[in-house]
């Protein structure tokens, strides 16, 4: 059998595989209600108070007379690693600590939460995020530019690995947005929610 005939079985099941794949059912669905609208309104305005509180005004205040970390790109933060002193220090500051302590006090209603900057560089996180900056994505630019909430879709979160629904709300000085708090609320917890 020649190399090319040997190849065409193989590109047939290459296709059918991927034709497969594409025609299943996501392993998930979500259904938006209601209630669970409701609660991802509600948890706006918990999420607004959070990004209102003096340690995260202050910590992105401080940020942006600092600008990014020098060299520091989306590239350049994939291959960082999750104990590179500096992602530790995003999260072991008085900003990081204060979002790991409302994220654990939601009792699993929370998979992430982080802190941006102006330039849509990172502040403070509980967990490594997927890129070091989000200027140019919703999730950073509506807040930022409009002074009002975004919320996302449900989806993966690559970097907990849940699913949830991100929720993103400006840091404010002087009625003015300076940074953009960024929080994930998880699915689990809105189907219960839904389930109410």
């Amino acid at each position: 059998m020649t190399a090319t005939a040997f190849a065409r079985p193989l590109a047939a099941l290459a296709a059918a595989v991927m034709t497969a794949m594409l025609a299943a059912p996501p392993a998930w669905s979500f259904e938006m209600t209601a209630p669970v609208q409701a609660e991802l309104d509600k948890q706006k305005v918990a999420i607004a108070k959070w990004a209102a509180e003096p340690t995260i005004v202050a910590a992105v205040k401080e940020q942006n007379s600092k600008g990014p970390l020098a060299g520091m790109d989306n590239a350049t933060w994939k291959t960082t690693r999750r104990t590179d002193p500096a992602v530790k220090a995003f999260q072991a500051s008085p900003a990081g600590q204060l979002l790991r302590t409302r994220v654990d006090g939601g009792a699993g209603t929370y998979n992430e939460a982080f802190l941006n900057g102006a330039k849509g560089e990172k502040v403070a996180f509980v967990e490594k995020t997927t890129s070091y900056i989000h200027a140019g994505q919703a999730k950073f630019d509506v807040p930022f530019g409009t002074g009002k909430a975004w919320q996302g879709k449900p989806e993966f979160d690559d970097s907990t690995q849940t699913h949830a629904i991100q929720i993103s709300v400006p840091v404010l000085a002087d009625g003015k947005p300076i940074g953009v708090l960024v929080v994930g609320v998880n699915l689990t917890h809105l189907e219960k929610v839904a389930k109410q």
